[in-house]
């Protein structure tokens, strides 16, 4: 609080002793307090906080659609931005999970948005004039993921891209693309069971676990074979028993 001397309207002929006032602290600038963001800066810093509410929002209503699964089914997070692309582009602006269970492995990519209309024309998705390059980025992450795994496991572990839209704007299909799954939040679960059953519930667990150690993620610094095996003890892929169908 900074304290000004008070003044006498009439001298007095008993003056008192002065007193001394303190006076107010006057900090360096930019020693302790660090330079306030510019009006630009703190726009950007807001929208951007917005934006990763709209996703993790978004993320949330794809996710609850899986609850009913059952025990089968693992949704596993998983880092879908390489440090390369966090350090070119600052931040990530998609969102996504990996989906395992008995229909194979799955790349989810959430795209949200909102009330705005989408036109999907093959490899093309335009949302407000926009052609935001979502099936291309779908199609690379379920590659990464693909590789991480498979070099993980020691096995080729195929991983669908599947493109997700959350919102309640009207989606214009005029073409599907290839190899790319494509559906709304709200038909997800069916998408994902239409597959049938491809793996067991058994593979599925272990798929998940290897899914949820971040050694994975990292060059493929994980390696199953400390924790659990593929196989029971003396046995190998060539002895398990064939199926008919």
């Amino acid at each position: 609080m900074t304290v000004f001397p008070a003044r006498r309207a009439v001298p007095s002929a008993r003056a008192l002793p002065p007193v001394a006032v303190p006076h107010p602290r006057v900090e360096s600038p930019g020693v302790l307090e660090p330079a306030r963001p510019t009006p630009l800066e703190w726009a950007r810093r807001r929208r951007a906080e917005r934006g990763a509410r709209r996703l993790e929002a978004a993320g949330a209503r794809a996710l609850g659609q899986l609850d009913h699964l059952g025990p089968a089914w693992h949704v596993i997070e998983w880092p879908r931005t390489d440090v390369t692309d966090v350090l070119d582009r600052g931040q990530d602006d998609r969102a996504g999970f990996l989906a395992i269970g008995p229909s194979g492995l799955f790349a989810v990519t959430i795209a949200d948005h909102g009330r705005a209309r989408v036109l999907v024309a093959g490899d093309v998705v335009q949302i407000n004039g926009k052609r935001p390059p979502y099936v291309a980025e779908s199609r690379r992450d379920a590659k990464r993921a693909s590789k991480a795994l498979s070099d993980a496991v020691g096995l080729t572990v195929p991983v669908t891209p599947v493109l997700t839209f959350v919102g309640s704007g009207v989606i214009s299909v005029y073409g599907l693309p290839k190899d790319c799954l494509m559906a709304t939040h709200r038909e997800l679960d069916r998408l994902l069971v239409a597959g049938g059953s491809r793996i067991s519930p058994a593979t599925a667990e272990k798929l998940s676990r290897v899914a949820q150690h971040p050694g994975t993620w990292l060059n493929g610094t994980y390696r199953p074979t400390a924790d659990y095996r593929w196989y029971d003890e003396g046995r190998t892929a060539a002895d398990k028993p064939a199926h008919r169908r």
